[in-house]
This record gives structure tokens, C-alpha cells and sequence, in this order.
């Protein structure tokens, strides 16, 4: 059961380089034997996943949002807040929440009560939302894509700030000393911005001197060097102390006692999901092995190997971006349960440990 202390004192100290475990709870046939399995299945299997994550030591679990049968991960709250239950110290967050086509008064309503229920630990990464179908179910224009995640982001951020709240704008009715509740157990609920490398994106987190999120899919492990830039620039433009932001990369991947037992086993359901769940590319879309393989390189997107390995490329990545957490989608496709749950153990006992301690003293000796 999770704690229901009335602070948040006791909940541990943030680690130096946060490690975490993130899902879209999606529903893929397995490509070896054709089973599909079903939502109820899909989310049980996250919890257990969320219990593992936190006995393992992982600092984070993230769900993320999808508003299609083939995801049951539409409503990250809930998700989360079950997973709340079944957790004592990991952090309970969105790998992103689409504000865009979401009522920000509801957000805040839904993980502010997260926070109290789980003891202070719950967090938001708000995201314009890669995927659209949530638009039109909402009944919002794509038109309107940039002016509703602006202006949905802002009245977040004031609902988190005041309490009650004045507040007009265009896209929901107005505030007039409006009462919202419940208030966070956290000071300060963490609110984050999701980026996936566009540059209006990063310079906009910039000058609003938030936490930014990068998500990174395949692609060069370098992808995100100009989005920190600008985004860094913006913030100092601002006048906020780029060194005090906080950044993060989402990514997908993989963890294995070897090298090549972890690509064997990833690849396949990683082929699939692309294949069945990535409509962003287009249904039917297709990895060939080779392309796979190029992408777990040293100078490529994807984390997936031996435990040395993956902490070899969380490494690199740090080295490059200065980052203070990653986000580690695996199972992506449909992968079983036992391959999920061995990937977490591995993440969180044998992985992230030592990365946590090398980056510790690359800290020391930088002051």
C-alpha cells in the first residue's frame, strides 16, 4: 500500500540520474503465436510491472495516453492511480498527457489527487500529442493544434500556482474565483513539458523556464542537440538559470543478460508494434532487422542490450545531453510478460545503480 503520510518528507531523495519504466499499455497480436491479448490482461500485466519497477528500484513510472481500442492507456490517471496501491517509493507519472484535447481543470483535479492518494508522488508530462485522434473525439480543430496546447499549458500552470483562480481564455469557459481542488500534497506538483524536436516546442519550454521531456523514437543518439540548444537559449533569454532546469529523454528499449538474447527477443515485437500500433507512420509499416539492428548501435536512438551496454548508452546519453532522467519504454509490441518483467529487474537492479553512482562522481568532479 502506498504511504498517506500527511508530507512528503519521507519519501527518498531524488537519485542523480532518475531511471524509469514508461508504457502506452497497447494491445498487439504476438507475432510468434497470434494471441491477442485482451484490455483486462493488458492492464494487470502494468501493474505488475509497476509493483516490479518499484522493488527494483526504478525512480519512475510512466504511463502514457492513447484514445484507441488497440491502447488502454487512455486514461493515464487511473492507470496510475492503481498502480499507486501496488507501490511504495517510485514516482507516478504521465509519459505524456495530451492537454491539448484535455480539460486542464481536470487534469489538475485528477493528478492532484494522485498526489494525495499516493503519498506526494505523482508528476505530469503535458504534451501537444503526437497522435491526433484525441482531437476530433474531443471535438477540437487540428487548426487550432499550437494555440490550444499554448493556452491550455498556461491555465495548468496558473491552476497550479492560485487557488481560487480568475481566469478567461478561448477554448473553455471562464473562471471566476473558482475553487479547484484538491490542492497537491507536493508543494510543488512537477509539471513537464513533452517535446519531440520541434523547435517552436523547445523554445517555448525554454522561456517558460519548465522541466522538458524529449522523446526520441529512432534516429542518431545526437537527435536532440539543437532542440536543447534552443531550448536552453530560450530559457536564458528569459531569464531563467538554464543549469537549473531539468531535462529528460524518452525512449524505447531493452534489457537482456546478453547482447544479442536482448535483440533477438526485442526485435520481433518491436517490428510489430510499429507495424500495428504506430499509425503515426502509417499502418503497415515496416522494420526490416538490419534497420533494427543499426538502430542499437553506440550512436544510435535505441537503449537495448546487456547490462553493461545499456548502461554504457544511458551514459552516453547523459554525457551528451546533461540529462537528469530517462524514461525506457520496453515491451513496445506486445512483448510477454516474463520478457517485461526480466527487462525491469535488470533495469532496476543491476543497470541503474551504476549509472546512478557514475554520474554522481561525473558531478563531483565538474564542482
Amino acid at each position: 500500500m502506498s504511504t498517506t503520510a500527511d508530507s512528503t518528507a519521507g519519501l527518498k531523495q531524488r537519485s542523480p540520474f532518475e531511471i524509469g519504466f514508461m508504457t502506452f499499455v497497447e494491445i498487439t497480436e504476438d507475432p510468434h503465436t497470434g494471441a491477442l491479448p485482451s484490455p483486462q490482461q493488458r492492464a494487470r500485466e502494468t501493474i505488475e510491472q509497476a509493483r516490479l519497477a518499484d522493488q527494483a528500484g526504478l525512480d519512475l513510472f510512466a504511463v502514457g495516453e492513447h484514445h484507441r481500442t488497440d491502447f488502454v492507456g487512455s486514461a493515464p490517471a487511473m492507470v496510475l492511480a492503481a498502480a499507486a496501491e501496488a507501490t511504495e517509493n517510485i514516482r507516478l507519472t504521465s509519459s505524456v498527457t495530451v492537454l491539448s484535447s484535455e480539460d486542464p481543470v481536470r487534469v489538475w483535479e485528477q493528478f492532484a489527487t494522485l498526489d494525495q492518494f499516493s503519498g506526494g508522488r505523482a508528476e505530469i508530462i503535458a504534451g501537444r500529442g503526437s497522435y491526433t485522434e484525441s482531437f476530433p473525439l474531443f471535438g477540437y480543430d487540428l487548426q487550432d493544434y499550437a494555440d490550444l496546447f499554448r493556452e491550455k499549458l498556461g491555465l495548468l500552470l496558473k491552476i497550479r500556482a492560485q487557488n481560487p483562480l480568475t481566469w478567461n481564455g478561448r477554448f473553455r469557459p471562464a473562471l471566476e474565483n473558482a475553487d479547484i481542488g484538491p490542492r497537491a500534497l507536493q508543494d510543488e506538483l512537477p509539471i513537464w513539458v513533452g517535446v519531440g524536436g520541434t523547435p517552436a516546442s523547445a523554445v517555448g519550454t525554454g522561456r517558460l523556464g519548465l522541466p522538458m521531456a524529449m522523446a526520441l523514437l529512432l534516429g542518431p543518439i545526437t537527435f536532440h542537440e539543437q532542440t536543447l540548444e534552443l531550448y536552453r537559449a530560450a530559457a536564458q533569454q528569459a531569464g531563467h538559470d538554464p543549469a537549473a532546469l531539468r531535462t529528460s529523454i524518452n525512449l524505447h528499449g531493452y534489457v537482456a543478460r546478453t547482447s544479442q538474447g536482448a535483440r533477438d527477443t526485442m526485435y520481433p515485437y518491436f517490428a510489430q508494434g510499429m507495424r500495428e500500433n504506430n499509425h503515426q507512420r502509417g499502418h503497415g509499416f515496416r522494420m526490416p532487422r538490419a534497420a533494427f539492428d543499426a538502430q542499437t548501435s553506440p550512436n544510435a536512438g535505441l537503449v537495448v542490450g546487456s547490462p553493461q551496454e545499456v548502461i554504457d548508452k544511458l551514459l552516453a546519453y547523459h554525457e551528451i545531453y546533461g540529462l537528469d532522467r530517462a524514461l525506457v519504454q520496453i515491451g513496445f509490441g506486445g512483448m510477454p510478460q516474463k520478457h517485461v518483467l526480466e527487462a525491469i529487474g535488470l533495469l532496476g537492479t543491476e543497470v541503474a545503480p551504476v549509472v546512478r553512482r557514475e554520474v554522481a562522481a561525473r558531478k563531483e568532479k565538474v564542482a
